[in-house]
């Protein structure tokens, strides 16, 4: 049954040190939420059932854009909407404004926060479901057998677990070198976005290098790519709710018609944000034109592995990895 969700305590802290003192003082019973569009999910299936749930949306430091002069911040709490309609965004990192803007519907980007975006769990059916799987401590993939229904799934990256980043803010971050300040301790730490997702051949149990009373700050955004050309697009079962089957988000530095430097991510087929490193480097320096959009969309989806379903996903990362350096012309 969905429709009611277990009782616990909820905790709105004052602060970001009253927050860190109740994950320290609840530890594993421990729960925190923001937006909650992901929590509360778990809540109502009854596969999670903290005692202790810690509202921090409240919390004053982790809201805001601010302009830094060497790079952008963004709260942690942060709305979706914020950051949809950030005139500041839109000047310098619009790759990002775009991929706030096709996540699920309004209404949850009005309460869905960027932090949550990026540190939700997996959204395979079979985990979400309650299967004993890999990923929640079992000894089976049940969306890699013979019968398993599996459209949404992995192409790279697969280690037991053939479950997806189901964000379409990530792609954008990596993309932008974007770096996540991680409150751990008490001690404000910084980790790279690309190194901030987790593949299940290092931690099966989790998305993300966040811990038990770990909490993300903010993000930062250096002004590397600032003003720089972007492009972003998702191709998704329909055009609001659904997550993403493959997004792509690029970046790049144009002399002309000659690409300088780019940076591209996809999400949608691995676990974590995939770089197309292979068309990263194939691209610069290059003229672009209809030869080098045919020599990306050859290497795009090099090395994918298709499973039971999921072919379609290779020809949408190669058309996808077409249009995105067509967008440069």
């Amino acid at each position: 049954m969905t429709d009611y969700m277990h009782a616990f305590d909820l905790y709105v802290p004052a602060s970001l040190e009253d927050a860190a003192r109740l994950l320290d003082e609840h530890g594993t019973n421990a729960w925190i939420v923001a937006g909650g569009k992901d929590s509360f999910d778990w809540f109502k299936d009854r596969h999670r059932q903290p005692q202790a749930v810690i509202d921090i949306s409240g919390l004053e430091e982790l809201h805001g854009i601010r302009d830094h002069g060497g790079h952008i911040s963004i709260g942690a709490a942060t709305t979706l909407t914020e950051i949809e309609e950030s005139e500041l965004l839109r000047e310098h990192f619009p790759v990002l404004t775009q991929a706030a803007a096709q996540v699920a519907s309004p209404q949850i980007r009005n309460a869905g926060t960027i932090g949550g975006n990026v540190s939700q769990d997996a959204r395979c059916t079979y985990y979400r479901d309650g299967f004993p799987c890999y990923r929640a401590g079992g000894d089976a993939c049940y969306a890699n057998t013979p019968t398993a229904m599996n459209r949404e799934h992995a192409l790279f990256g697969v280690s037991r677990c053939v479950a997806v980043t189901p964000s379409d803010t990530a792609p954008a971050l990596v993309a932008l070198e974007a770096e996540m300040v991680i409150s751990r301790n008490g001690v404000l730490q910084t980790v790279p976005s690309e190194a901030y997702f987790v593949g299940p051949d290092i931690d099966i149990t989790r998305m993300t290098v966040l811990k038990e009373g770990d909490i993300l700050v903010a993000v930062h955004i250096p002004k590397t790519w600032a003003g720089a050309r972007s492009y972003f697009e998702k191709i998704a079962d329909r055009q609001t709710w659904d997550f993403a089957l493959v997004n792509i988000a690029l970046v790049a530095k144009t002399e002309g018609t000659q690409v300088v430097a780019a940076r591209i991510a996809c999400g949608g087929v691995q676990c974590t944000p995939r770089r197309l490193a292979e068309v990263e480097d194939l691209v610069q320096g290059e003229t672009v034109g209809p030869d080098l959009e045919t020599l990306a969309r050859r290497v795009a989806a090099r090395g994918a592995k298709a499973l039971n379903y999921n072919q379609f996903k290779i020809p949408l990362i190669e058309n996808l990895a077409a249009r995105a350096i067509r967008s440069l012309a």
